[in-house]
């Protein structure tokens, strides 16, 4: 049996004086267009062979928003294991960024399925600051248990 592939992710936050507020994205392409419950995630991606998950992280931040990956000292949020079996390890970092300077990577694809013709996509097609109840309801339902391992890890100081 194959090993499930593992990615790497960071979960970008800040304390607003409202509570705390987590970043984001809805997943580009065709398949998440008319969703939005749990049609959003963490920016993440696919470690490359011998790749450090942490590195893979902050590559992937960077590849998915266009933009350089958040400085500063992480709180490792574990893994979870999605139903397709891919494992996705999490590291938190307080941080603020601008959606609207967001800049998303493509990813190619052959659309209509069959068609012979391929089309690019944005890996997320916007990203937003949303309090942790939303997160829970729009992520992914395995990616939800991030937003609790925050909270918990932050305690009071969230």
């Amino acid at each position: 049996m194959a090993t499930p592939t593992l990615s790497g992710g960071l979960l970008l936050f800040r304390r607003d004086p409202d509570g705390l507020r987590l970043l984001i994205g809805h997943m580009g392409g065709p398949f998440w267009a008319r969703k939005d419950e749990r049609a959003w995630s963490v920016p993440k991606g696919e470690c490359d062979p011998g790749e450090d998950p942490l590195d893979a992280a902050r590559r992937e931040f960077a590849e998915e928003l266009g933009l350089p990956s958040p400085e500063g000292e992480t709180l490792d949020l574990g893994e979870v294991r999605m139903k397709s079996d891919k494992r996705i390890r999490v590291w938190a970092v307080e941080g603020d960024l601008d959606p609207e300077a967001v800049v998303p990577g493509v990813f190619a694809m052959e659309w209509p399925p069959r068609s012979g013709r391929t089309q690019e996509f944005p890996e997320v097609d916007r990203v937003a600051w949303v309090d942790p109840e939303t997160a829970r309801a729009k992520l992914v339902q395995a990616q939800a248990a991030f937003v609790d391992r925050l909270e918990e890890a932050l305690g009071d100081a969230a």
